[in-house]
């Protein structure tokens, strides 16, 4: 029997590390085909003209087209500049390179290995979708058609506009223009050194949010050329998830982004940003600054490439520089230098900075949260808000804190429970700031067409016993694959995990309503029932100190409905407080989490928060967590 067993346990152990390889073999890119330029999708732009090809469902694809110049040398760190035409026909085949990057398998350039720098500042490349039409049926007039710009997540600090979002399914299913487009990232995207600002040209914006500006710029693009592909430059709706719904956010706070869109979709975004001296400052200054502010990052590479011994030394150096020569030597730092100077560890795969700023030229000084309460501080617009169920679920099936992995494919909990009531907390507050909250602001200033959804998908299959509809569940980013009804989530091997055969029936069933709503919404303003009028109702958010949003579910999980309720801060720290498996001490560190990167957070309100207050808990313990 003791043979017979550890013949069994070698067969499992043998089994398993096939499994292994096979989910750890090398899977083509699922863009790798031969491409061939179809003459009937040439158009004449603006900047000259461009080929595309015969795209799948029957639709033509246009890719990498440039709607600014390349942001390098001279360029970096200014305002997008318009692209230089061309005499010769562009050929528009492949996608551009993603922008300055670290690699990472989850919304960012996944055939690297993680924390690899990746990408390129010659980026701003846009790609186009739209029905099949002859040169001679192009719509025109009145029959042209709605247009969907995509703006793609990642934290803004990583993502592009790749396979995983092509729009030929959303465009031909419902006769649509789908444009994504890449825009600058992390510190090549946002970064307010004053230097640099001084520096700005007459006449050019002179401001740190070049990555918001490149936004207003691909917006500007479609607005002068969608034309030319039968789209209406009148009904342009900007839709994005994450760091793309915040950015979705920003449009609709920007003086500069009035009249280049006309309704608006924010996917488990938020109204964070951070204020101008926050990005610029230093940290030791009165108005404390980021630990990654620009001035701060100045001091980084003076002491990286040896200029200075240490901080105080590099500071005193930098106080003794020309603006024009801060310029000059942080416009001559290689990309690499550029974004080593935000690592703390030299495998670190993500860098965080100070992103969004509010410095009353690109974005108000006032917080979003703020301008969306104010019919006359913001771009006002049909609005759909949504999250998904258990938002943080994605983050927390990462971390050793909640999982154990064995051989990369074996995935267990360690406590089922805490796993559960934690991701509750989260993803409620998630709720909280990227809809309930923005959707109650925006309900009381312009008073109609705000919508609101909350995205419930979980049929996830078991893998070696692990429940990743427990594990996983409706967590971050599950609805894009539904939107773009392409069934895409990060690399091959995960989506080949997550989506199967028993789930195809109920998850088509979703998409297919998900993409009819936002379809319609782009037609109408008004989600409504869906292009074929046949879904339930979606019913605008009532007003501001209530709430109604849309479920979307399978079936079997209680179907595509209305759902009434409205969740509030007070609400989660509420819950939290009545939570009897936390103790103390968790509890108090269940509140950092919550709300220690919130706009107006305060260590004080920390201290007093819920009724137990966190006066007895050392704040030292929660900055190591």
């Amino acid at each position: 029997m003791r043979i017979a067993g550890i013949v069994a346990v070698g067969s499992l152990l043998a089994a398993a590390a096939g499994l292994w390889l096979w989910s750890m073999r090398p899977i083509p890119d699922r863009t790798e085909r031969v491409v061939i330029a179809d003459v009937a999708s040439e158009r004449l732009l603006r900047t000259g003209s461009v080929v595309g090809f015969a795209g799948p469902n029957d639709t033509h694809a246009w890719l990498g087209i440039p709607y600014a110049k390349a942001p390098i040398g001279e360029l970096r760190w200014r305002a997008p500049q318009r692209p230089e035409p061309w005499t010769e026909t562009l050929d528009a085949l492949a996608y551009g390179s993603p922008c300055v990057q670290l690699a990472s398998p989850l919304g960012g350039v996944a055939d690297e290995p993680p924390g690899t720098l990746t990408g390129s500042e010659d980026c701003l490349r846009l790609n186009l979708w739209a029905p099949r039409f002859d040169p001679s049926t192009v719509p025109k007039g009145g029959d042209r058609l709605p247009v969907m710009l995509w703006i793609h997540g990642g934290g803004n600090t990583i993502g592009h506009a790749g396979a995983q979002y092509e729009g030929s399914m959303l465009a031909s299913s419902h006769r649509l223009m789908v444009v994504t487009f890449n825009y600058r990232l992390g510190p090549f995207g946002w970064f307010a050194h004053p230097a640099l600002l001084r520096a700005t040209p007459r006449g050019e914006t002179r401001s740190g949010n070049f990555g918001t500006l490149d936004i207003i710029a691909a917006m500007r693009w479609v607005h002068e050329n969608i034309e030319y592909f039968g789209g209406d430059p009148d009904n342009v709706t900007i839709f994005g998830e994450s760091a793309g719904g915040t950015n979705v956010v920003s449009m609709l706070v920007s003086p500069l982004a009035r009249d280049l869109f006309h309704r608006a979709i924010v996917q488990s975004g938020s109204t964070a940003s951070s204020s101008e001296a926050h990005a610029m400052s230093f940290v030791d200054d009165e108005t404390k600054g980021h630990a990654f502010s620009s001035q701060e990052i100045l001091l980084r590479q003076l002491i990286r490439d040896g200029t200075a011994s240490d901080r105080e030394s590099a500071r005193v150096f930098a106080e003794g520089l020309d603006p024009s020569d801060i310029v000059e030597y942080l416009r001559a730092k290689t990309p690499a230098e550029v974004v080593e100077a935000y690592r703390i560890d030299e495998d670190e795969a993500r860098i965080h900075l100070p992103l969004l700023i509010r410095d009353g030229v690109v974005l108000p000084k006032e917080p979003a949260s703020e301008s969306l309460g104010a019919g006359n501080r913001h771009n006002r617009v049909p609005v759909i808000l949504g999250t998904n169920r258990d938002e943080i679920k994605l983050f927390f099936s990462q971390s050793p804190e909640f999982v154990s992995r064995y051989l990369k494919i074996f995935v267990r909990l360690h406590d089922r429970k805490r796993y559960d009531t934690l991701a509750g907390f989260h993803s409620d507050m998630w709720k909280v700031n990227g809809v309930d909250g923005p959707a109650a602001s925006l309900r009381a200033s312009q008073e109609q067409n705000v919508y609101a959804y909350r995205f419930d998908w979980d049929e996830e299959p078991v893998f070696l016993g692990a429940d990743l509809s427990v594990i996983l569940g409706a967590s971050h980013g599950l609805e894009i694959p539904f939107v773009f009804g392409l069934f895409r989530f990060g690399e091959a091997r995960l989506e080949r995990l997550i989506f199967n055969a028993d789930n195809w029936p109920g998850r088509k069933y979703v998409s297919d309503a998900m993409m009819s709503y936002w379809a319609e919404f782009a037609y109408t303003g008004s989600p409504g029932q869906g292009r074929a009028h046949a879904l339930p109702e979606w019913a605008p958010w009532p007003e501001a100190d209530a709430g109604r949003f849309m479920v979307f579910d399978t079936p079997a999980g209680g179907g595509i409905r209305m759902q009434d309720g409205r969740i509030t801060r007070a609400d989660v720290i509420a819950a939290v407080d009545a939570e009897t498996s936390l103790a103390q001490p968790e509890r108090c560190r269940v509140f950092w989490n919550l709300f220690r990167h919130s706009e107006d957070w305060s260590e004080e309100e920390w201290r007093d928060m819920g009724a137990g207050g966190c006066r007895d808990v050392s704040i030292q313990e929660m900055i190591g967590d």
